[in-house]
């Protein structure tokens, strides 16, 4: 019987030692997030300073509006020496006389190669068996390439800010429309970007791998699912 003592009083006070941690553990109440803790939860609007996106303007939580420019790119190699020089001069001059400042972004984005694969899938419809396979091997490939966003592309943009007020919007918009002219009149095509594409641009700066794959339709809508194009 003595021997027995010992093991049953260590399992009573095993037994009382868990009954009253998980009785303290019960009654303990949730702990009040702090300033700290609060702060950390943000919103990717929030993070980026973005307020609302209208039209062609974007508004900053800052107070800023600002306007944005797309440059279509050029191959200057198809330019014979005499050209080029000709070119710098003239883009030279046509820039020399603004008189206020503006931001130069250039950002490489993967090639949207779904243009191509949809017009071979609208081949596959009157393609014989053998180009048939051939098609489907080739979808195949480019699809792989569309989604592994190895095949890039620079895109180039200019952005115009002013301070938000009555006049601050119409400033902006007359600053990149002037400067779209510029560069249209020197060949080179220029867009102001519109919601979507602004929209489009915030993703490409700050989730470039994955702007390919993105729809750029804002507003809220009905997703309809499509027939199989490879039947």
């Amino acid at each position: 019987m003595e021997g027995l003592l010992f093991p049953i009083i260590m399992l009573t006070i095993t037994f009382m030692g868990s009954g009253l941690f998980f009785l303290i553990q019960k009654q303990k109440k949730p702990k009040i997030q702090t300033g700290e803790e609060t702060s950390a939860i943000q919103t990717a609007q929030e993070f980026i300073h973005v307020k609302d996106i209208k039209e062609n303007y974007l508004y900053t939580t800052s107070g800023f509006v600002f306007a944005y420019v797309r440059i279509h790119s050029i191959s200057m190699d198809l330019y014979s020496k005499a050209e080029k020089h000709l070119f710098i001069r003239q883009l030279t001059a046509e820039l020399s006389d603004i008189p206020y400042p503006f931001k130069f972004l250039a950002v490489s984005r993967p090639v949207d190669i779904s243009p191509v694969i949809t017009d071979m899938q609208s081949m596959l419809k009157n393609a014989d068996d053998k180009r048939k396979e051939l098609l489907r091997q080739e979808i195949l490939q480019m699809s792989g390439y569309a989604l592994s966003g190895e095949i890039v592309e620079r895109q180039f943009y200019v952005s115009f800010w002013e301070k938000i007020g009555e006049e601050g919007e119409k400033e902006v918009g007359k600053r990149a429309a002037l400067f779209s002219e510029k560069f249209s009149g020197c060949g080179i095509s220029c867009d102001v970007l519109g919601e979507k594409e602004i929209v489009r641009l915030m993703n490409l700066i700050h989730n470039p791998s994955y702007i390919h794959l993105e729809d750029t339709e804002v507003s809220a809508s009905i997703p309809f699912l499509k027939e199989d194009s490879y039947a």
